[in-house]
């Protein structure tokens, strides 16, 4: 039986570029019911403030678009200096509706590669965490410094998905907790084999963290989770499938 698990917002105030995150934390938790960070609890870190204080914010002023990011615009209906950005920062533009390109960036497949004008000054867009595992980890890792206690550490963003309508959570990186659990194998109510069931345990908890920062002025940007019985995986990463093995993209290409 699972016991249930607890779920903390932790305000931080605003984060600004050059902020010891970390620390704001650290503090902020001391002020919910939480009190302190213990050990095995889960921390969940939205993407935009994480990235505001690693220095990936871009003044779109100081941007050139190109030839490519000109004709992308005007296709796709979008600022060119915009689109010059996403280019940066994809390995690969895939299509588009009108406000927004389809991009392929590292394992992720995303909409303008996680360039966000939400949550950013006037004038200036939000990318993602250069490398978001390797930010999991050094926060981790500043956390057990700091604390002396052993966490798990999850970074979130807000994404659509296939034919339907609103945002949820989902895991962009990670450190100290095992994503993904493979349930093949295991029995269901009747007694038949699992076949292919994964339990997505990061993107599930990306959602239920969302649920606590919203996507407005709330102004929390870290959840606490504690209580919840995840696997712990020192050097675990966000997993992704090829293009032509997911259901969605890969039946697009395929004729029936």
């Amino acid at each position: 039986m699972n016991p249930g698990f607890s779920v903390y917002g932790v305000a931080t105030g605003l984060l600004e570029p050059g902020d010891d995150i970390v620390g704001r934390v650290i503090a902020a938790v001391g002020d919910t019911e939480a009190e302190r960070i213990c050990d095995r609890d889960i921390l969940l870190f939205a993407e935009s403030p994480l990235s505001t204080t690693e220095g990936r914010n871009i003044r779109l002023a100081d941007i050139t678009p190109g030839e490519n990011a000109r004709a992308l615009a005007e296709k796709y209906d979008l600022d060119p200096r915009i689109a010059e950005i996403v280019i940066a920062e994809s390995d690969e533009i895939l299509g588009g509706i009108p406000g927004f390109l389809l991009a392929a960036r590292g394992n992720l497949v995303l909409p303008n590669a996680g360039v966000d004008e939400s949550n950013a000054p006037d004038g200036w867009v939000t990318r993602l965490p250069e490398d978001a595992d390797a930010s999991a980890a050094r926060i981790r890792r500043e956390i057990r410094e700091r604390t002396g206690k052993e966490v798990a550490v999850i970074i979130i963003d807000s994404r659509t998905h296939a034919m339907r309508l609103g945002v949820s959570g989902v895991a962009i990186g990670c450190s100290g907790i095992l994503p993904i659990t493979d349930e093949r194998g295991r029995p269901d109510l009747f007694g038949h084999e699992l076949q292919v069931t994964r339990r997505a345990i990061a993107d599930s908890l990306a959602s239920t963290a969302e649920l606590l920062m919203g996507e407005a002025d709330e102004g929390v940007p870290v959840v606490l989770v504690r209580g919840y019985p995840y696997t712990f995986a020192e050097n675990a990463t966000i997993e992704s499938i090829a293009p032509d093995e997911d259901l969605f993209l890969g039946s697009l290409t395929k004729k029936v």
